[in-house]
């Protein structure tokens, strides 16, 4: 299994190539040049397996430059008690018959997140044995709020690596920067910057892809890798978690193998949804992949009408990890609906690029109408939502799975499509504290984020994590903010270079 470059598919490396690399260097994403095949007789047995196990299976099947042992090692290092407050990792809870909510926040970030870069790390470390052996890695890391922290607590002083996380100075949660910029580690660094994600994600990527940058550190033996979606090793081990979940409900007997279900994903940057997308090609019963977006609704617009098209007004939401108007992973997704056209995929990504517009074909949007339903909603609709799952089910949300659960209303009232569904639920609920607790009728004007959450707890009777509890009392590390036009000068510090 060889991995190709969506803007040159005469570009082909080895996984490990891709992982240690992140980004083609011609901006495109690397793509497995074939998307492997589950049968029945598979997925069955991943039904009595550990959650290790399961992502040992799935890999194997993508990571085939990798022996057995090397990939036991990243599986079983990364899926263990010691990182996950679930045996599981990641928990199902049933919302009402036939709605299960995907937990995919029992990791040290409580984000799901975690989910990958938990193993990122491990990945990361053997992929750089078999392909850069004795070079330092320099990890570049632009976040919308989640990624920063779930990266900076898995490459925490990883031998040879160190990683920079940029996060937009105003368009996190207060819980989010206190845990980016009260993280240990003697190899992190964090930064905020004057811009939105958009902005973050767009400098990250032309620091990547500058020859003069990447000269200076490679003759100083160091080389760049990311951690965001964009790398392969990413995006994959969030395939391994809808997969899992469809076992876990096989073995409850809540569906019977074969019987399809949908899946909600709420998503800005689109590397969680296509993760879906990727679990369904294998051969995952999947009726429809539902797309949530907030306010920022480019994809629900895009799905809509084929039509993508980020010239339009950014919102800051309560929602922050989807507030992004550059979706990077549609790229992947494209690619594969064009039948490999590269030539096409660098035409559309070089418009979005110079104009900030692209439309796609009608037989590609037809395919993707065929496999997509997209919806949004505003910040009141999501606490809207909030508040009926509390009130209804006494369950309590984050604002991000508030979003998916909305649409997934809106999409069950369009089409009266009765077929059993998965929401993932993306973060806990204490990561947002301020908005969960106005959203089920609290009052914060006035109040600090613990006193919120302190009001939070004793109104829903839940607990606020001991990983977000802890940052509390830690010291404040990081507080400086650049310009998006700095961004490469502060890497460069950061280096020492």
């Amino acid at each position: 299994m060889n991995y190709r470059s969506t803007r040159d598919n005469k570009i082909s490396v080895t996984s490990a190539a891709a992982i240690a690399q992140g980004l083609s260097a011609e901006g495109g994403l690397f793509v497995p040049e074939s998307i492997p095949r589950l049968t029945k007789d598979d997925i069955m047995s991943l039904c009595e397996k550990s959650y290790p196990e399961r992502a040992f299976d799935i890999f194997s099947r993508y990571l085939t430059d990798f022996s057995d042992d090397e990939i036991r090692y990243c599986t079983n290092g990364a899926y263990s008690d010691k990182n996950f407050d679930s045996d599981s990792i990641s928990e199902i809870s049933h919302l009402y018959s036939g709605t299960y909510i995907l937990e995919l926040w029992h990791g040290p970030t409580c984000a799901f997140k975690d989910m990958a870069l938990q193993i990122l790390p491990y990945l990361m470390s053997v992929s750089a044995k078999k392909v850069i052996d004795g070079k330092q890695i320099a990890i570049l890391v632009a976040t919308s709020g989640d990624t920063g922290k779930a990266a900076l607590e898995g490459f925490k002083d990883v031998p040879g690596t160190s990683i920079t996380v940029f996060y937009p100075e105003d368009g996190v949660s207060a819980m989010q920067k206190r845990q980016m910029t009260t993280q240990e580690g003697g190899n992190v660094f964090v930064c905020a910057v004057k811009g939105n994600f958009d902005d973050c994600q767009n400098g990250v990527k032309a620091i990547f892809t500058n020859e003069e940058l990447k000269k200076q550190l490679d003759e100083k033996g160091i080389t760049f890798s990311s951690a965001n979606s964009i790398n392969w090793g990413r995006l994959s081990p969030q395939i391994v978690y809808y997969i899992s979940a469809y076992a876990s409900l096989v073995k409850s007997g809540d569906i019977e193998y074969g019987e399809k279900v949908n899946i909600v994903v709420p998503t800005g940057n689109f590397g969680n949804i296509l993760a879906a997308y990727y679990a369904k090609e294998m051969g995952l019963p999947v009726n429809k992949l539902i797309c949530a977006s907030n306010a920022n609704n480019v994809l629900t617009d895009f799905i809509n009408t084929g039509v993508y098209d980020r010239n339009r007004h950014f919102y800051t939401t309560i929602s922050p990890s989807m507030d992004i108007l550059i979706s990077s992973n549609l790229e992947r997704l494209l690619y594969h609906l064009t039948g490999g056209n590269d030539k096409q995929i660098a035409d559309w990504f070089g418009k979005l690029a110079k104009d900030g517009k692209y439309e796609v074909t009608d037989d590609v949007r037809a395919k993707i109408k065929d496999i997509f339903y997209a919806g949004y909603c505003d910040d009141d609709a999501t606490k809207g939502a909030i508040k009926q799952a509390f009130d209804e089910y006494s369950y309590l949300m984050d604002t991000h799975t508030g979003v998916a659960y909305k649409v997934y209303n809106d999409y069950k009232e369009a089409t009266g499509d009765t077929t059993k569904t998965i929401i993932a639920s993306t973060a806990n609920p204490y990561k947002f504290g301020k908005a969960v607790y106005e959203a089920v009728g609290g009052e914060t004007e006035g109040l600090d984020e613990f006193t919120i959450i302190e009001k939070l707890e004793e109104k829903t009777g839940t607990k606020m994590p001991a990983p977000l509890a802890a940052t509390k009392t830690k010291p404040v590390r990081f507080t400086g903010s650049v310009e998006k036009s700095d961004m490469a000068a502060e890497v460069m510090k950061n280096l020492g270079k």
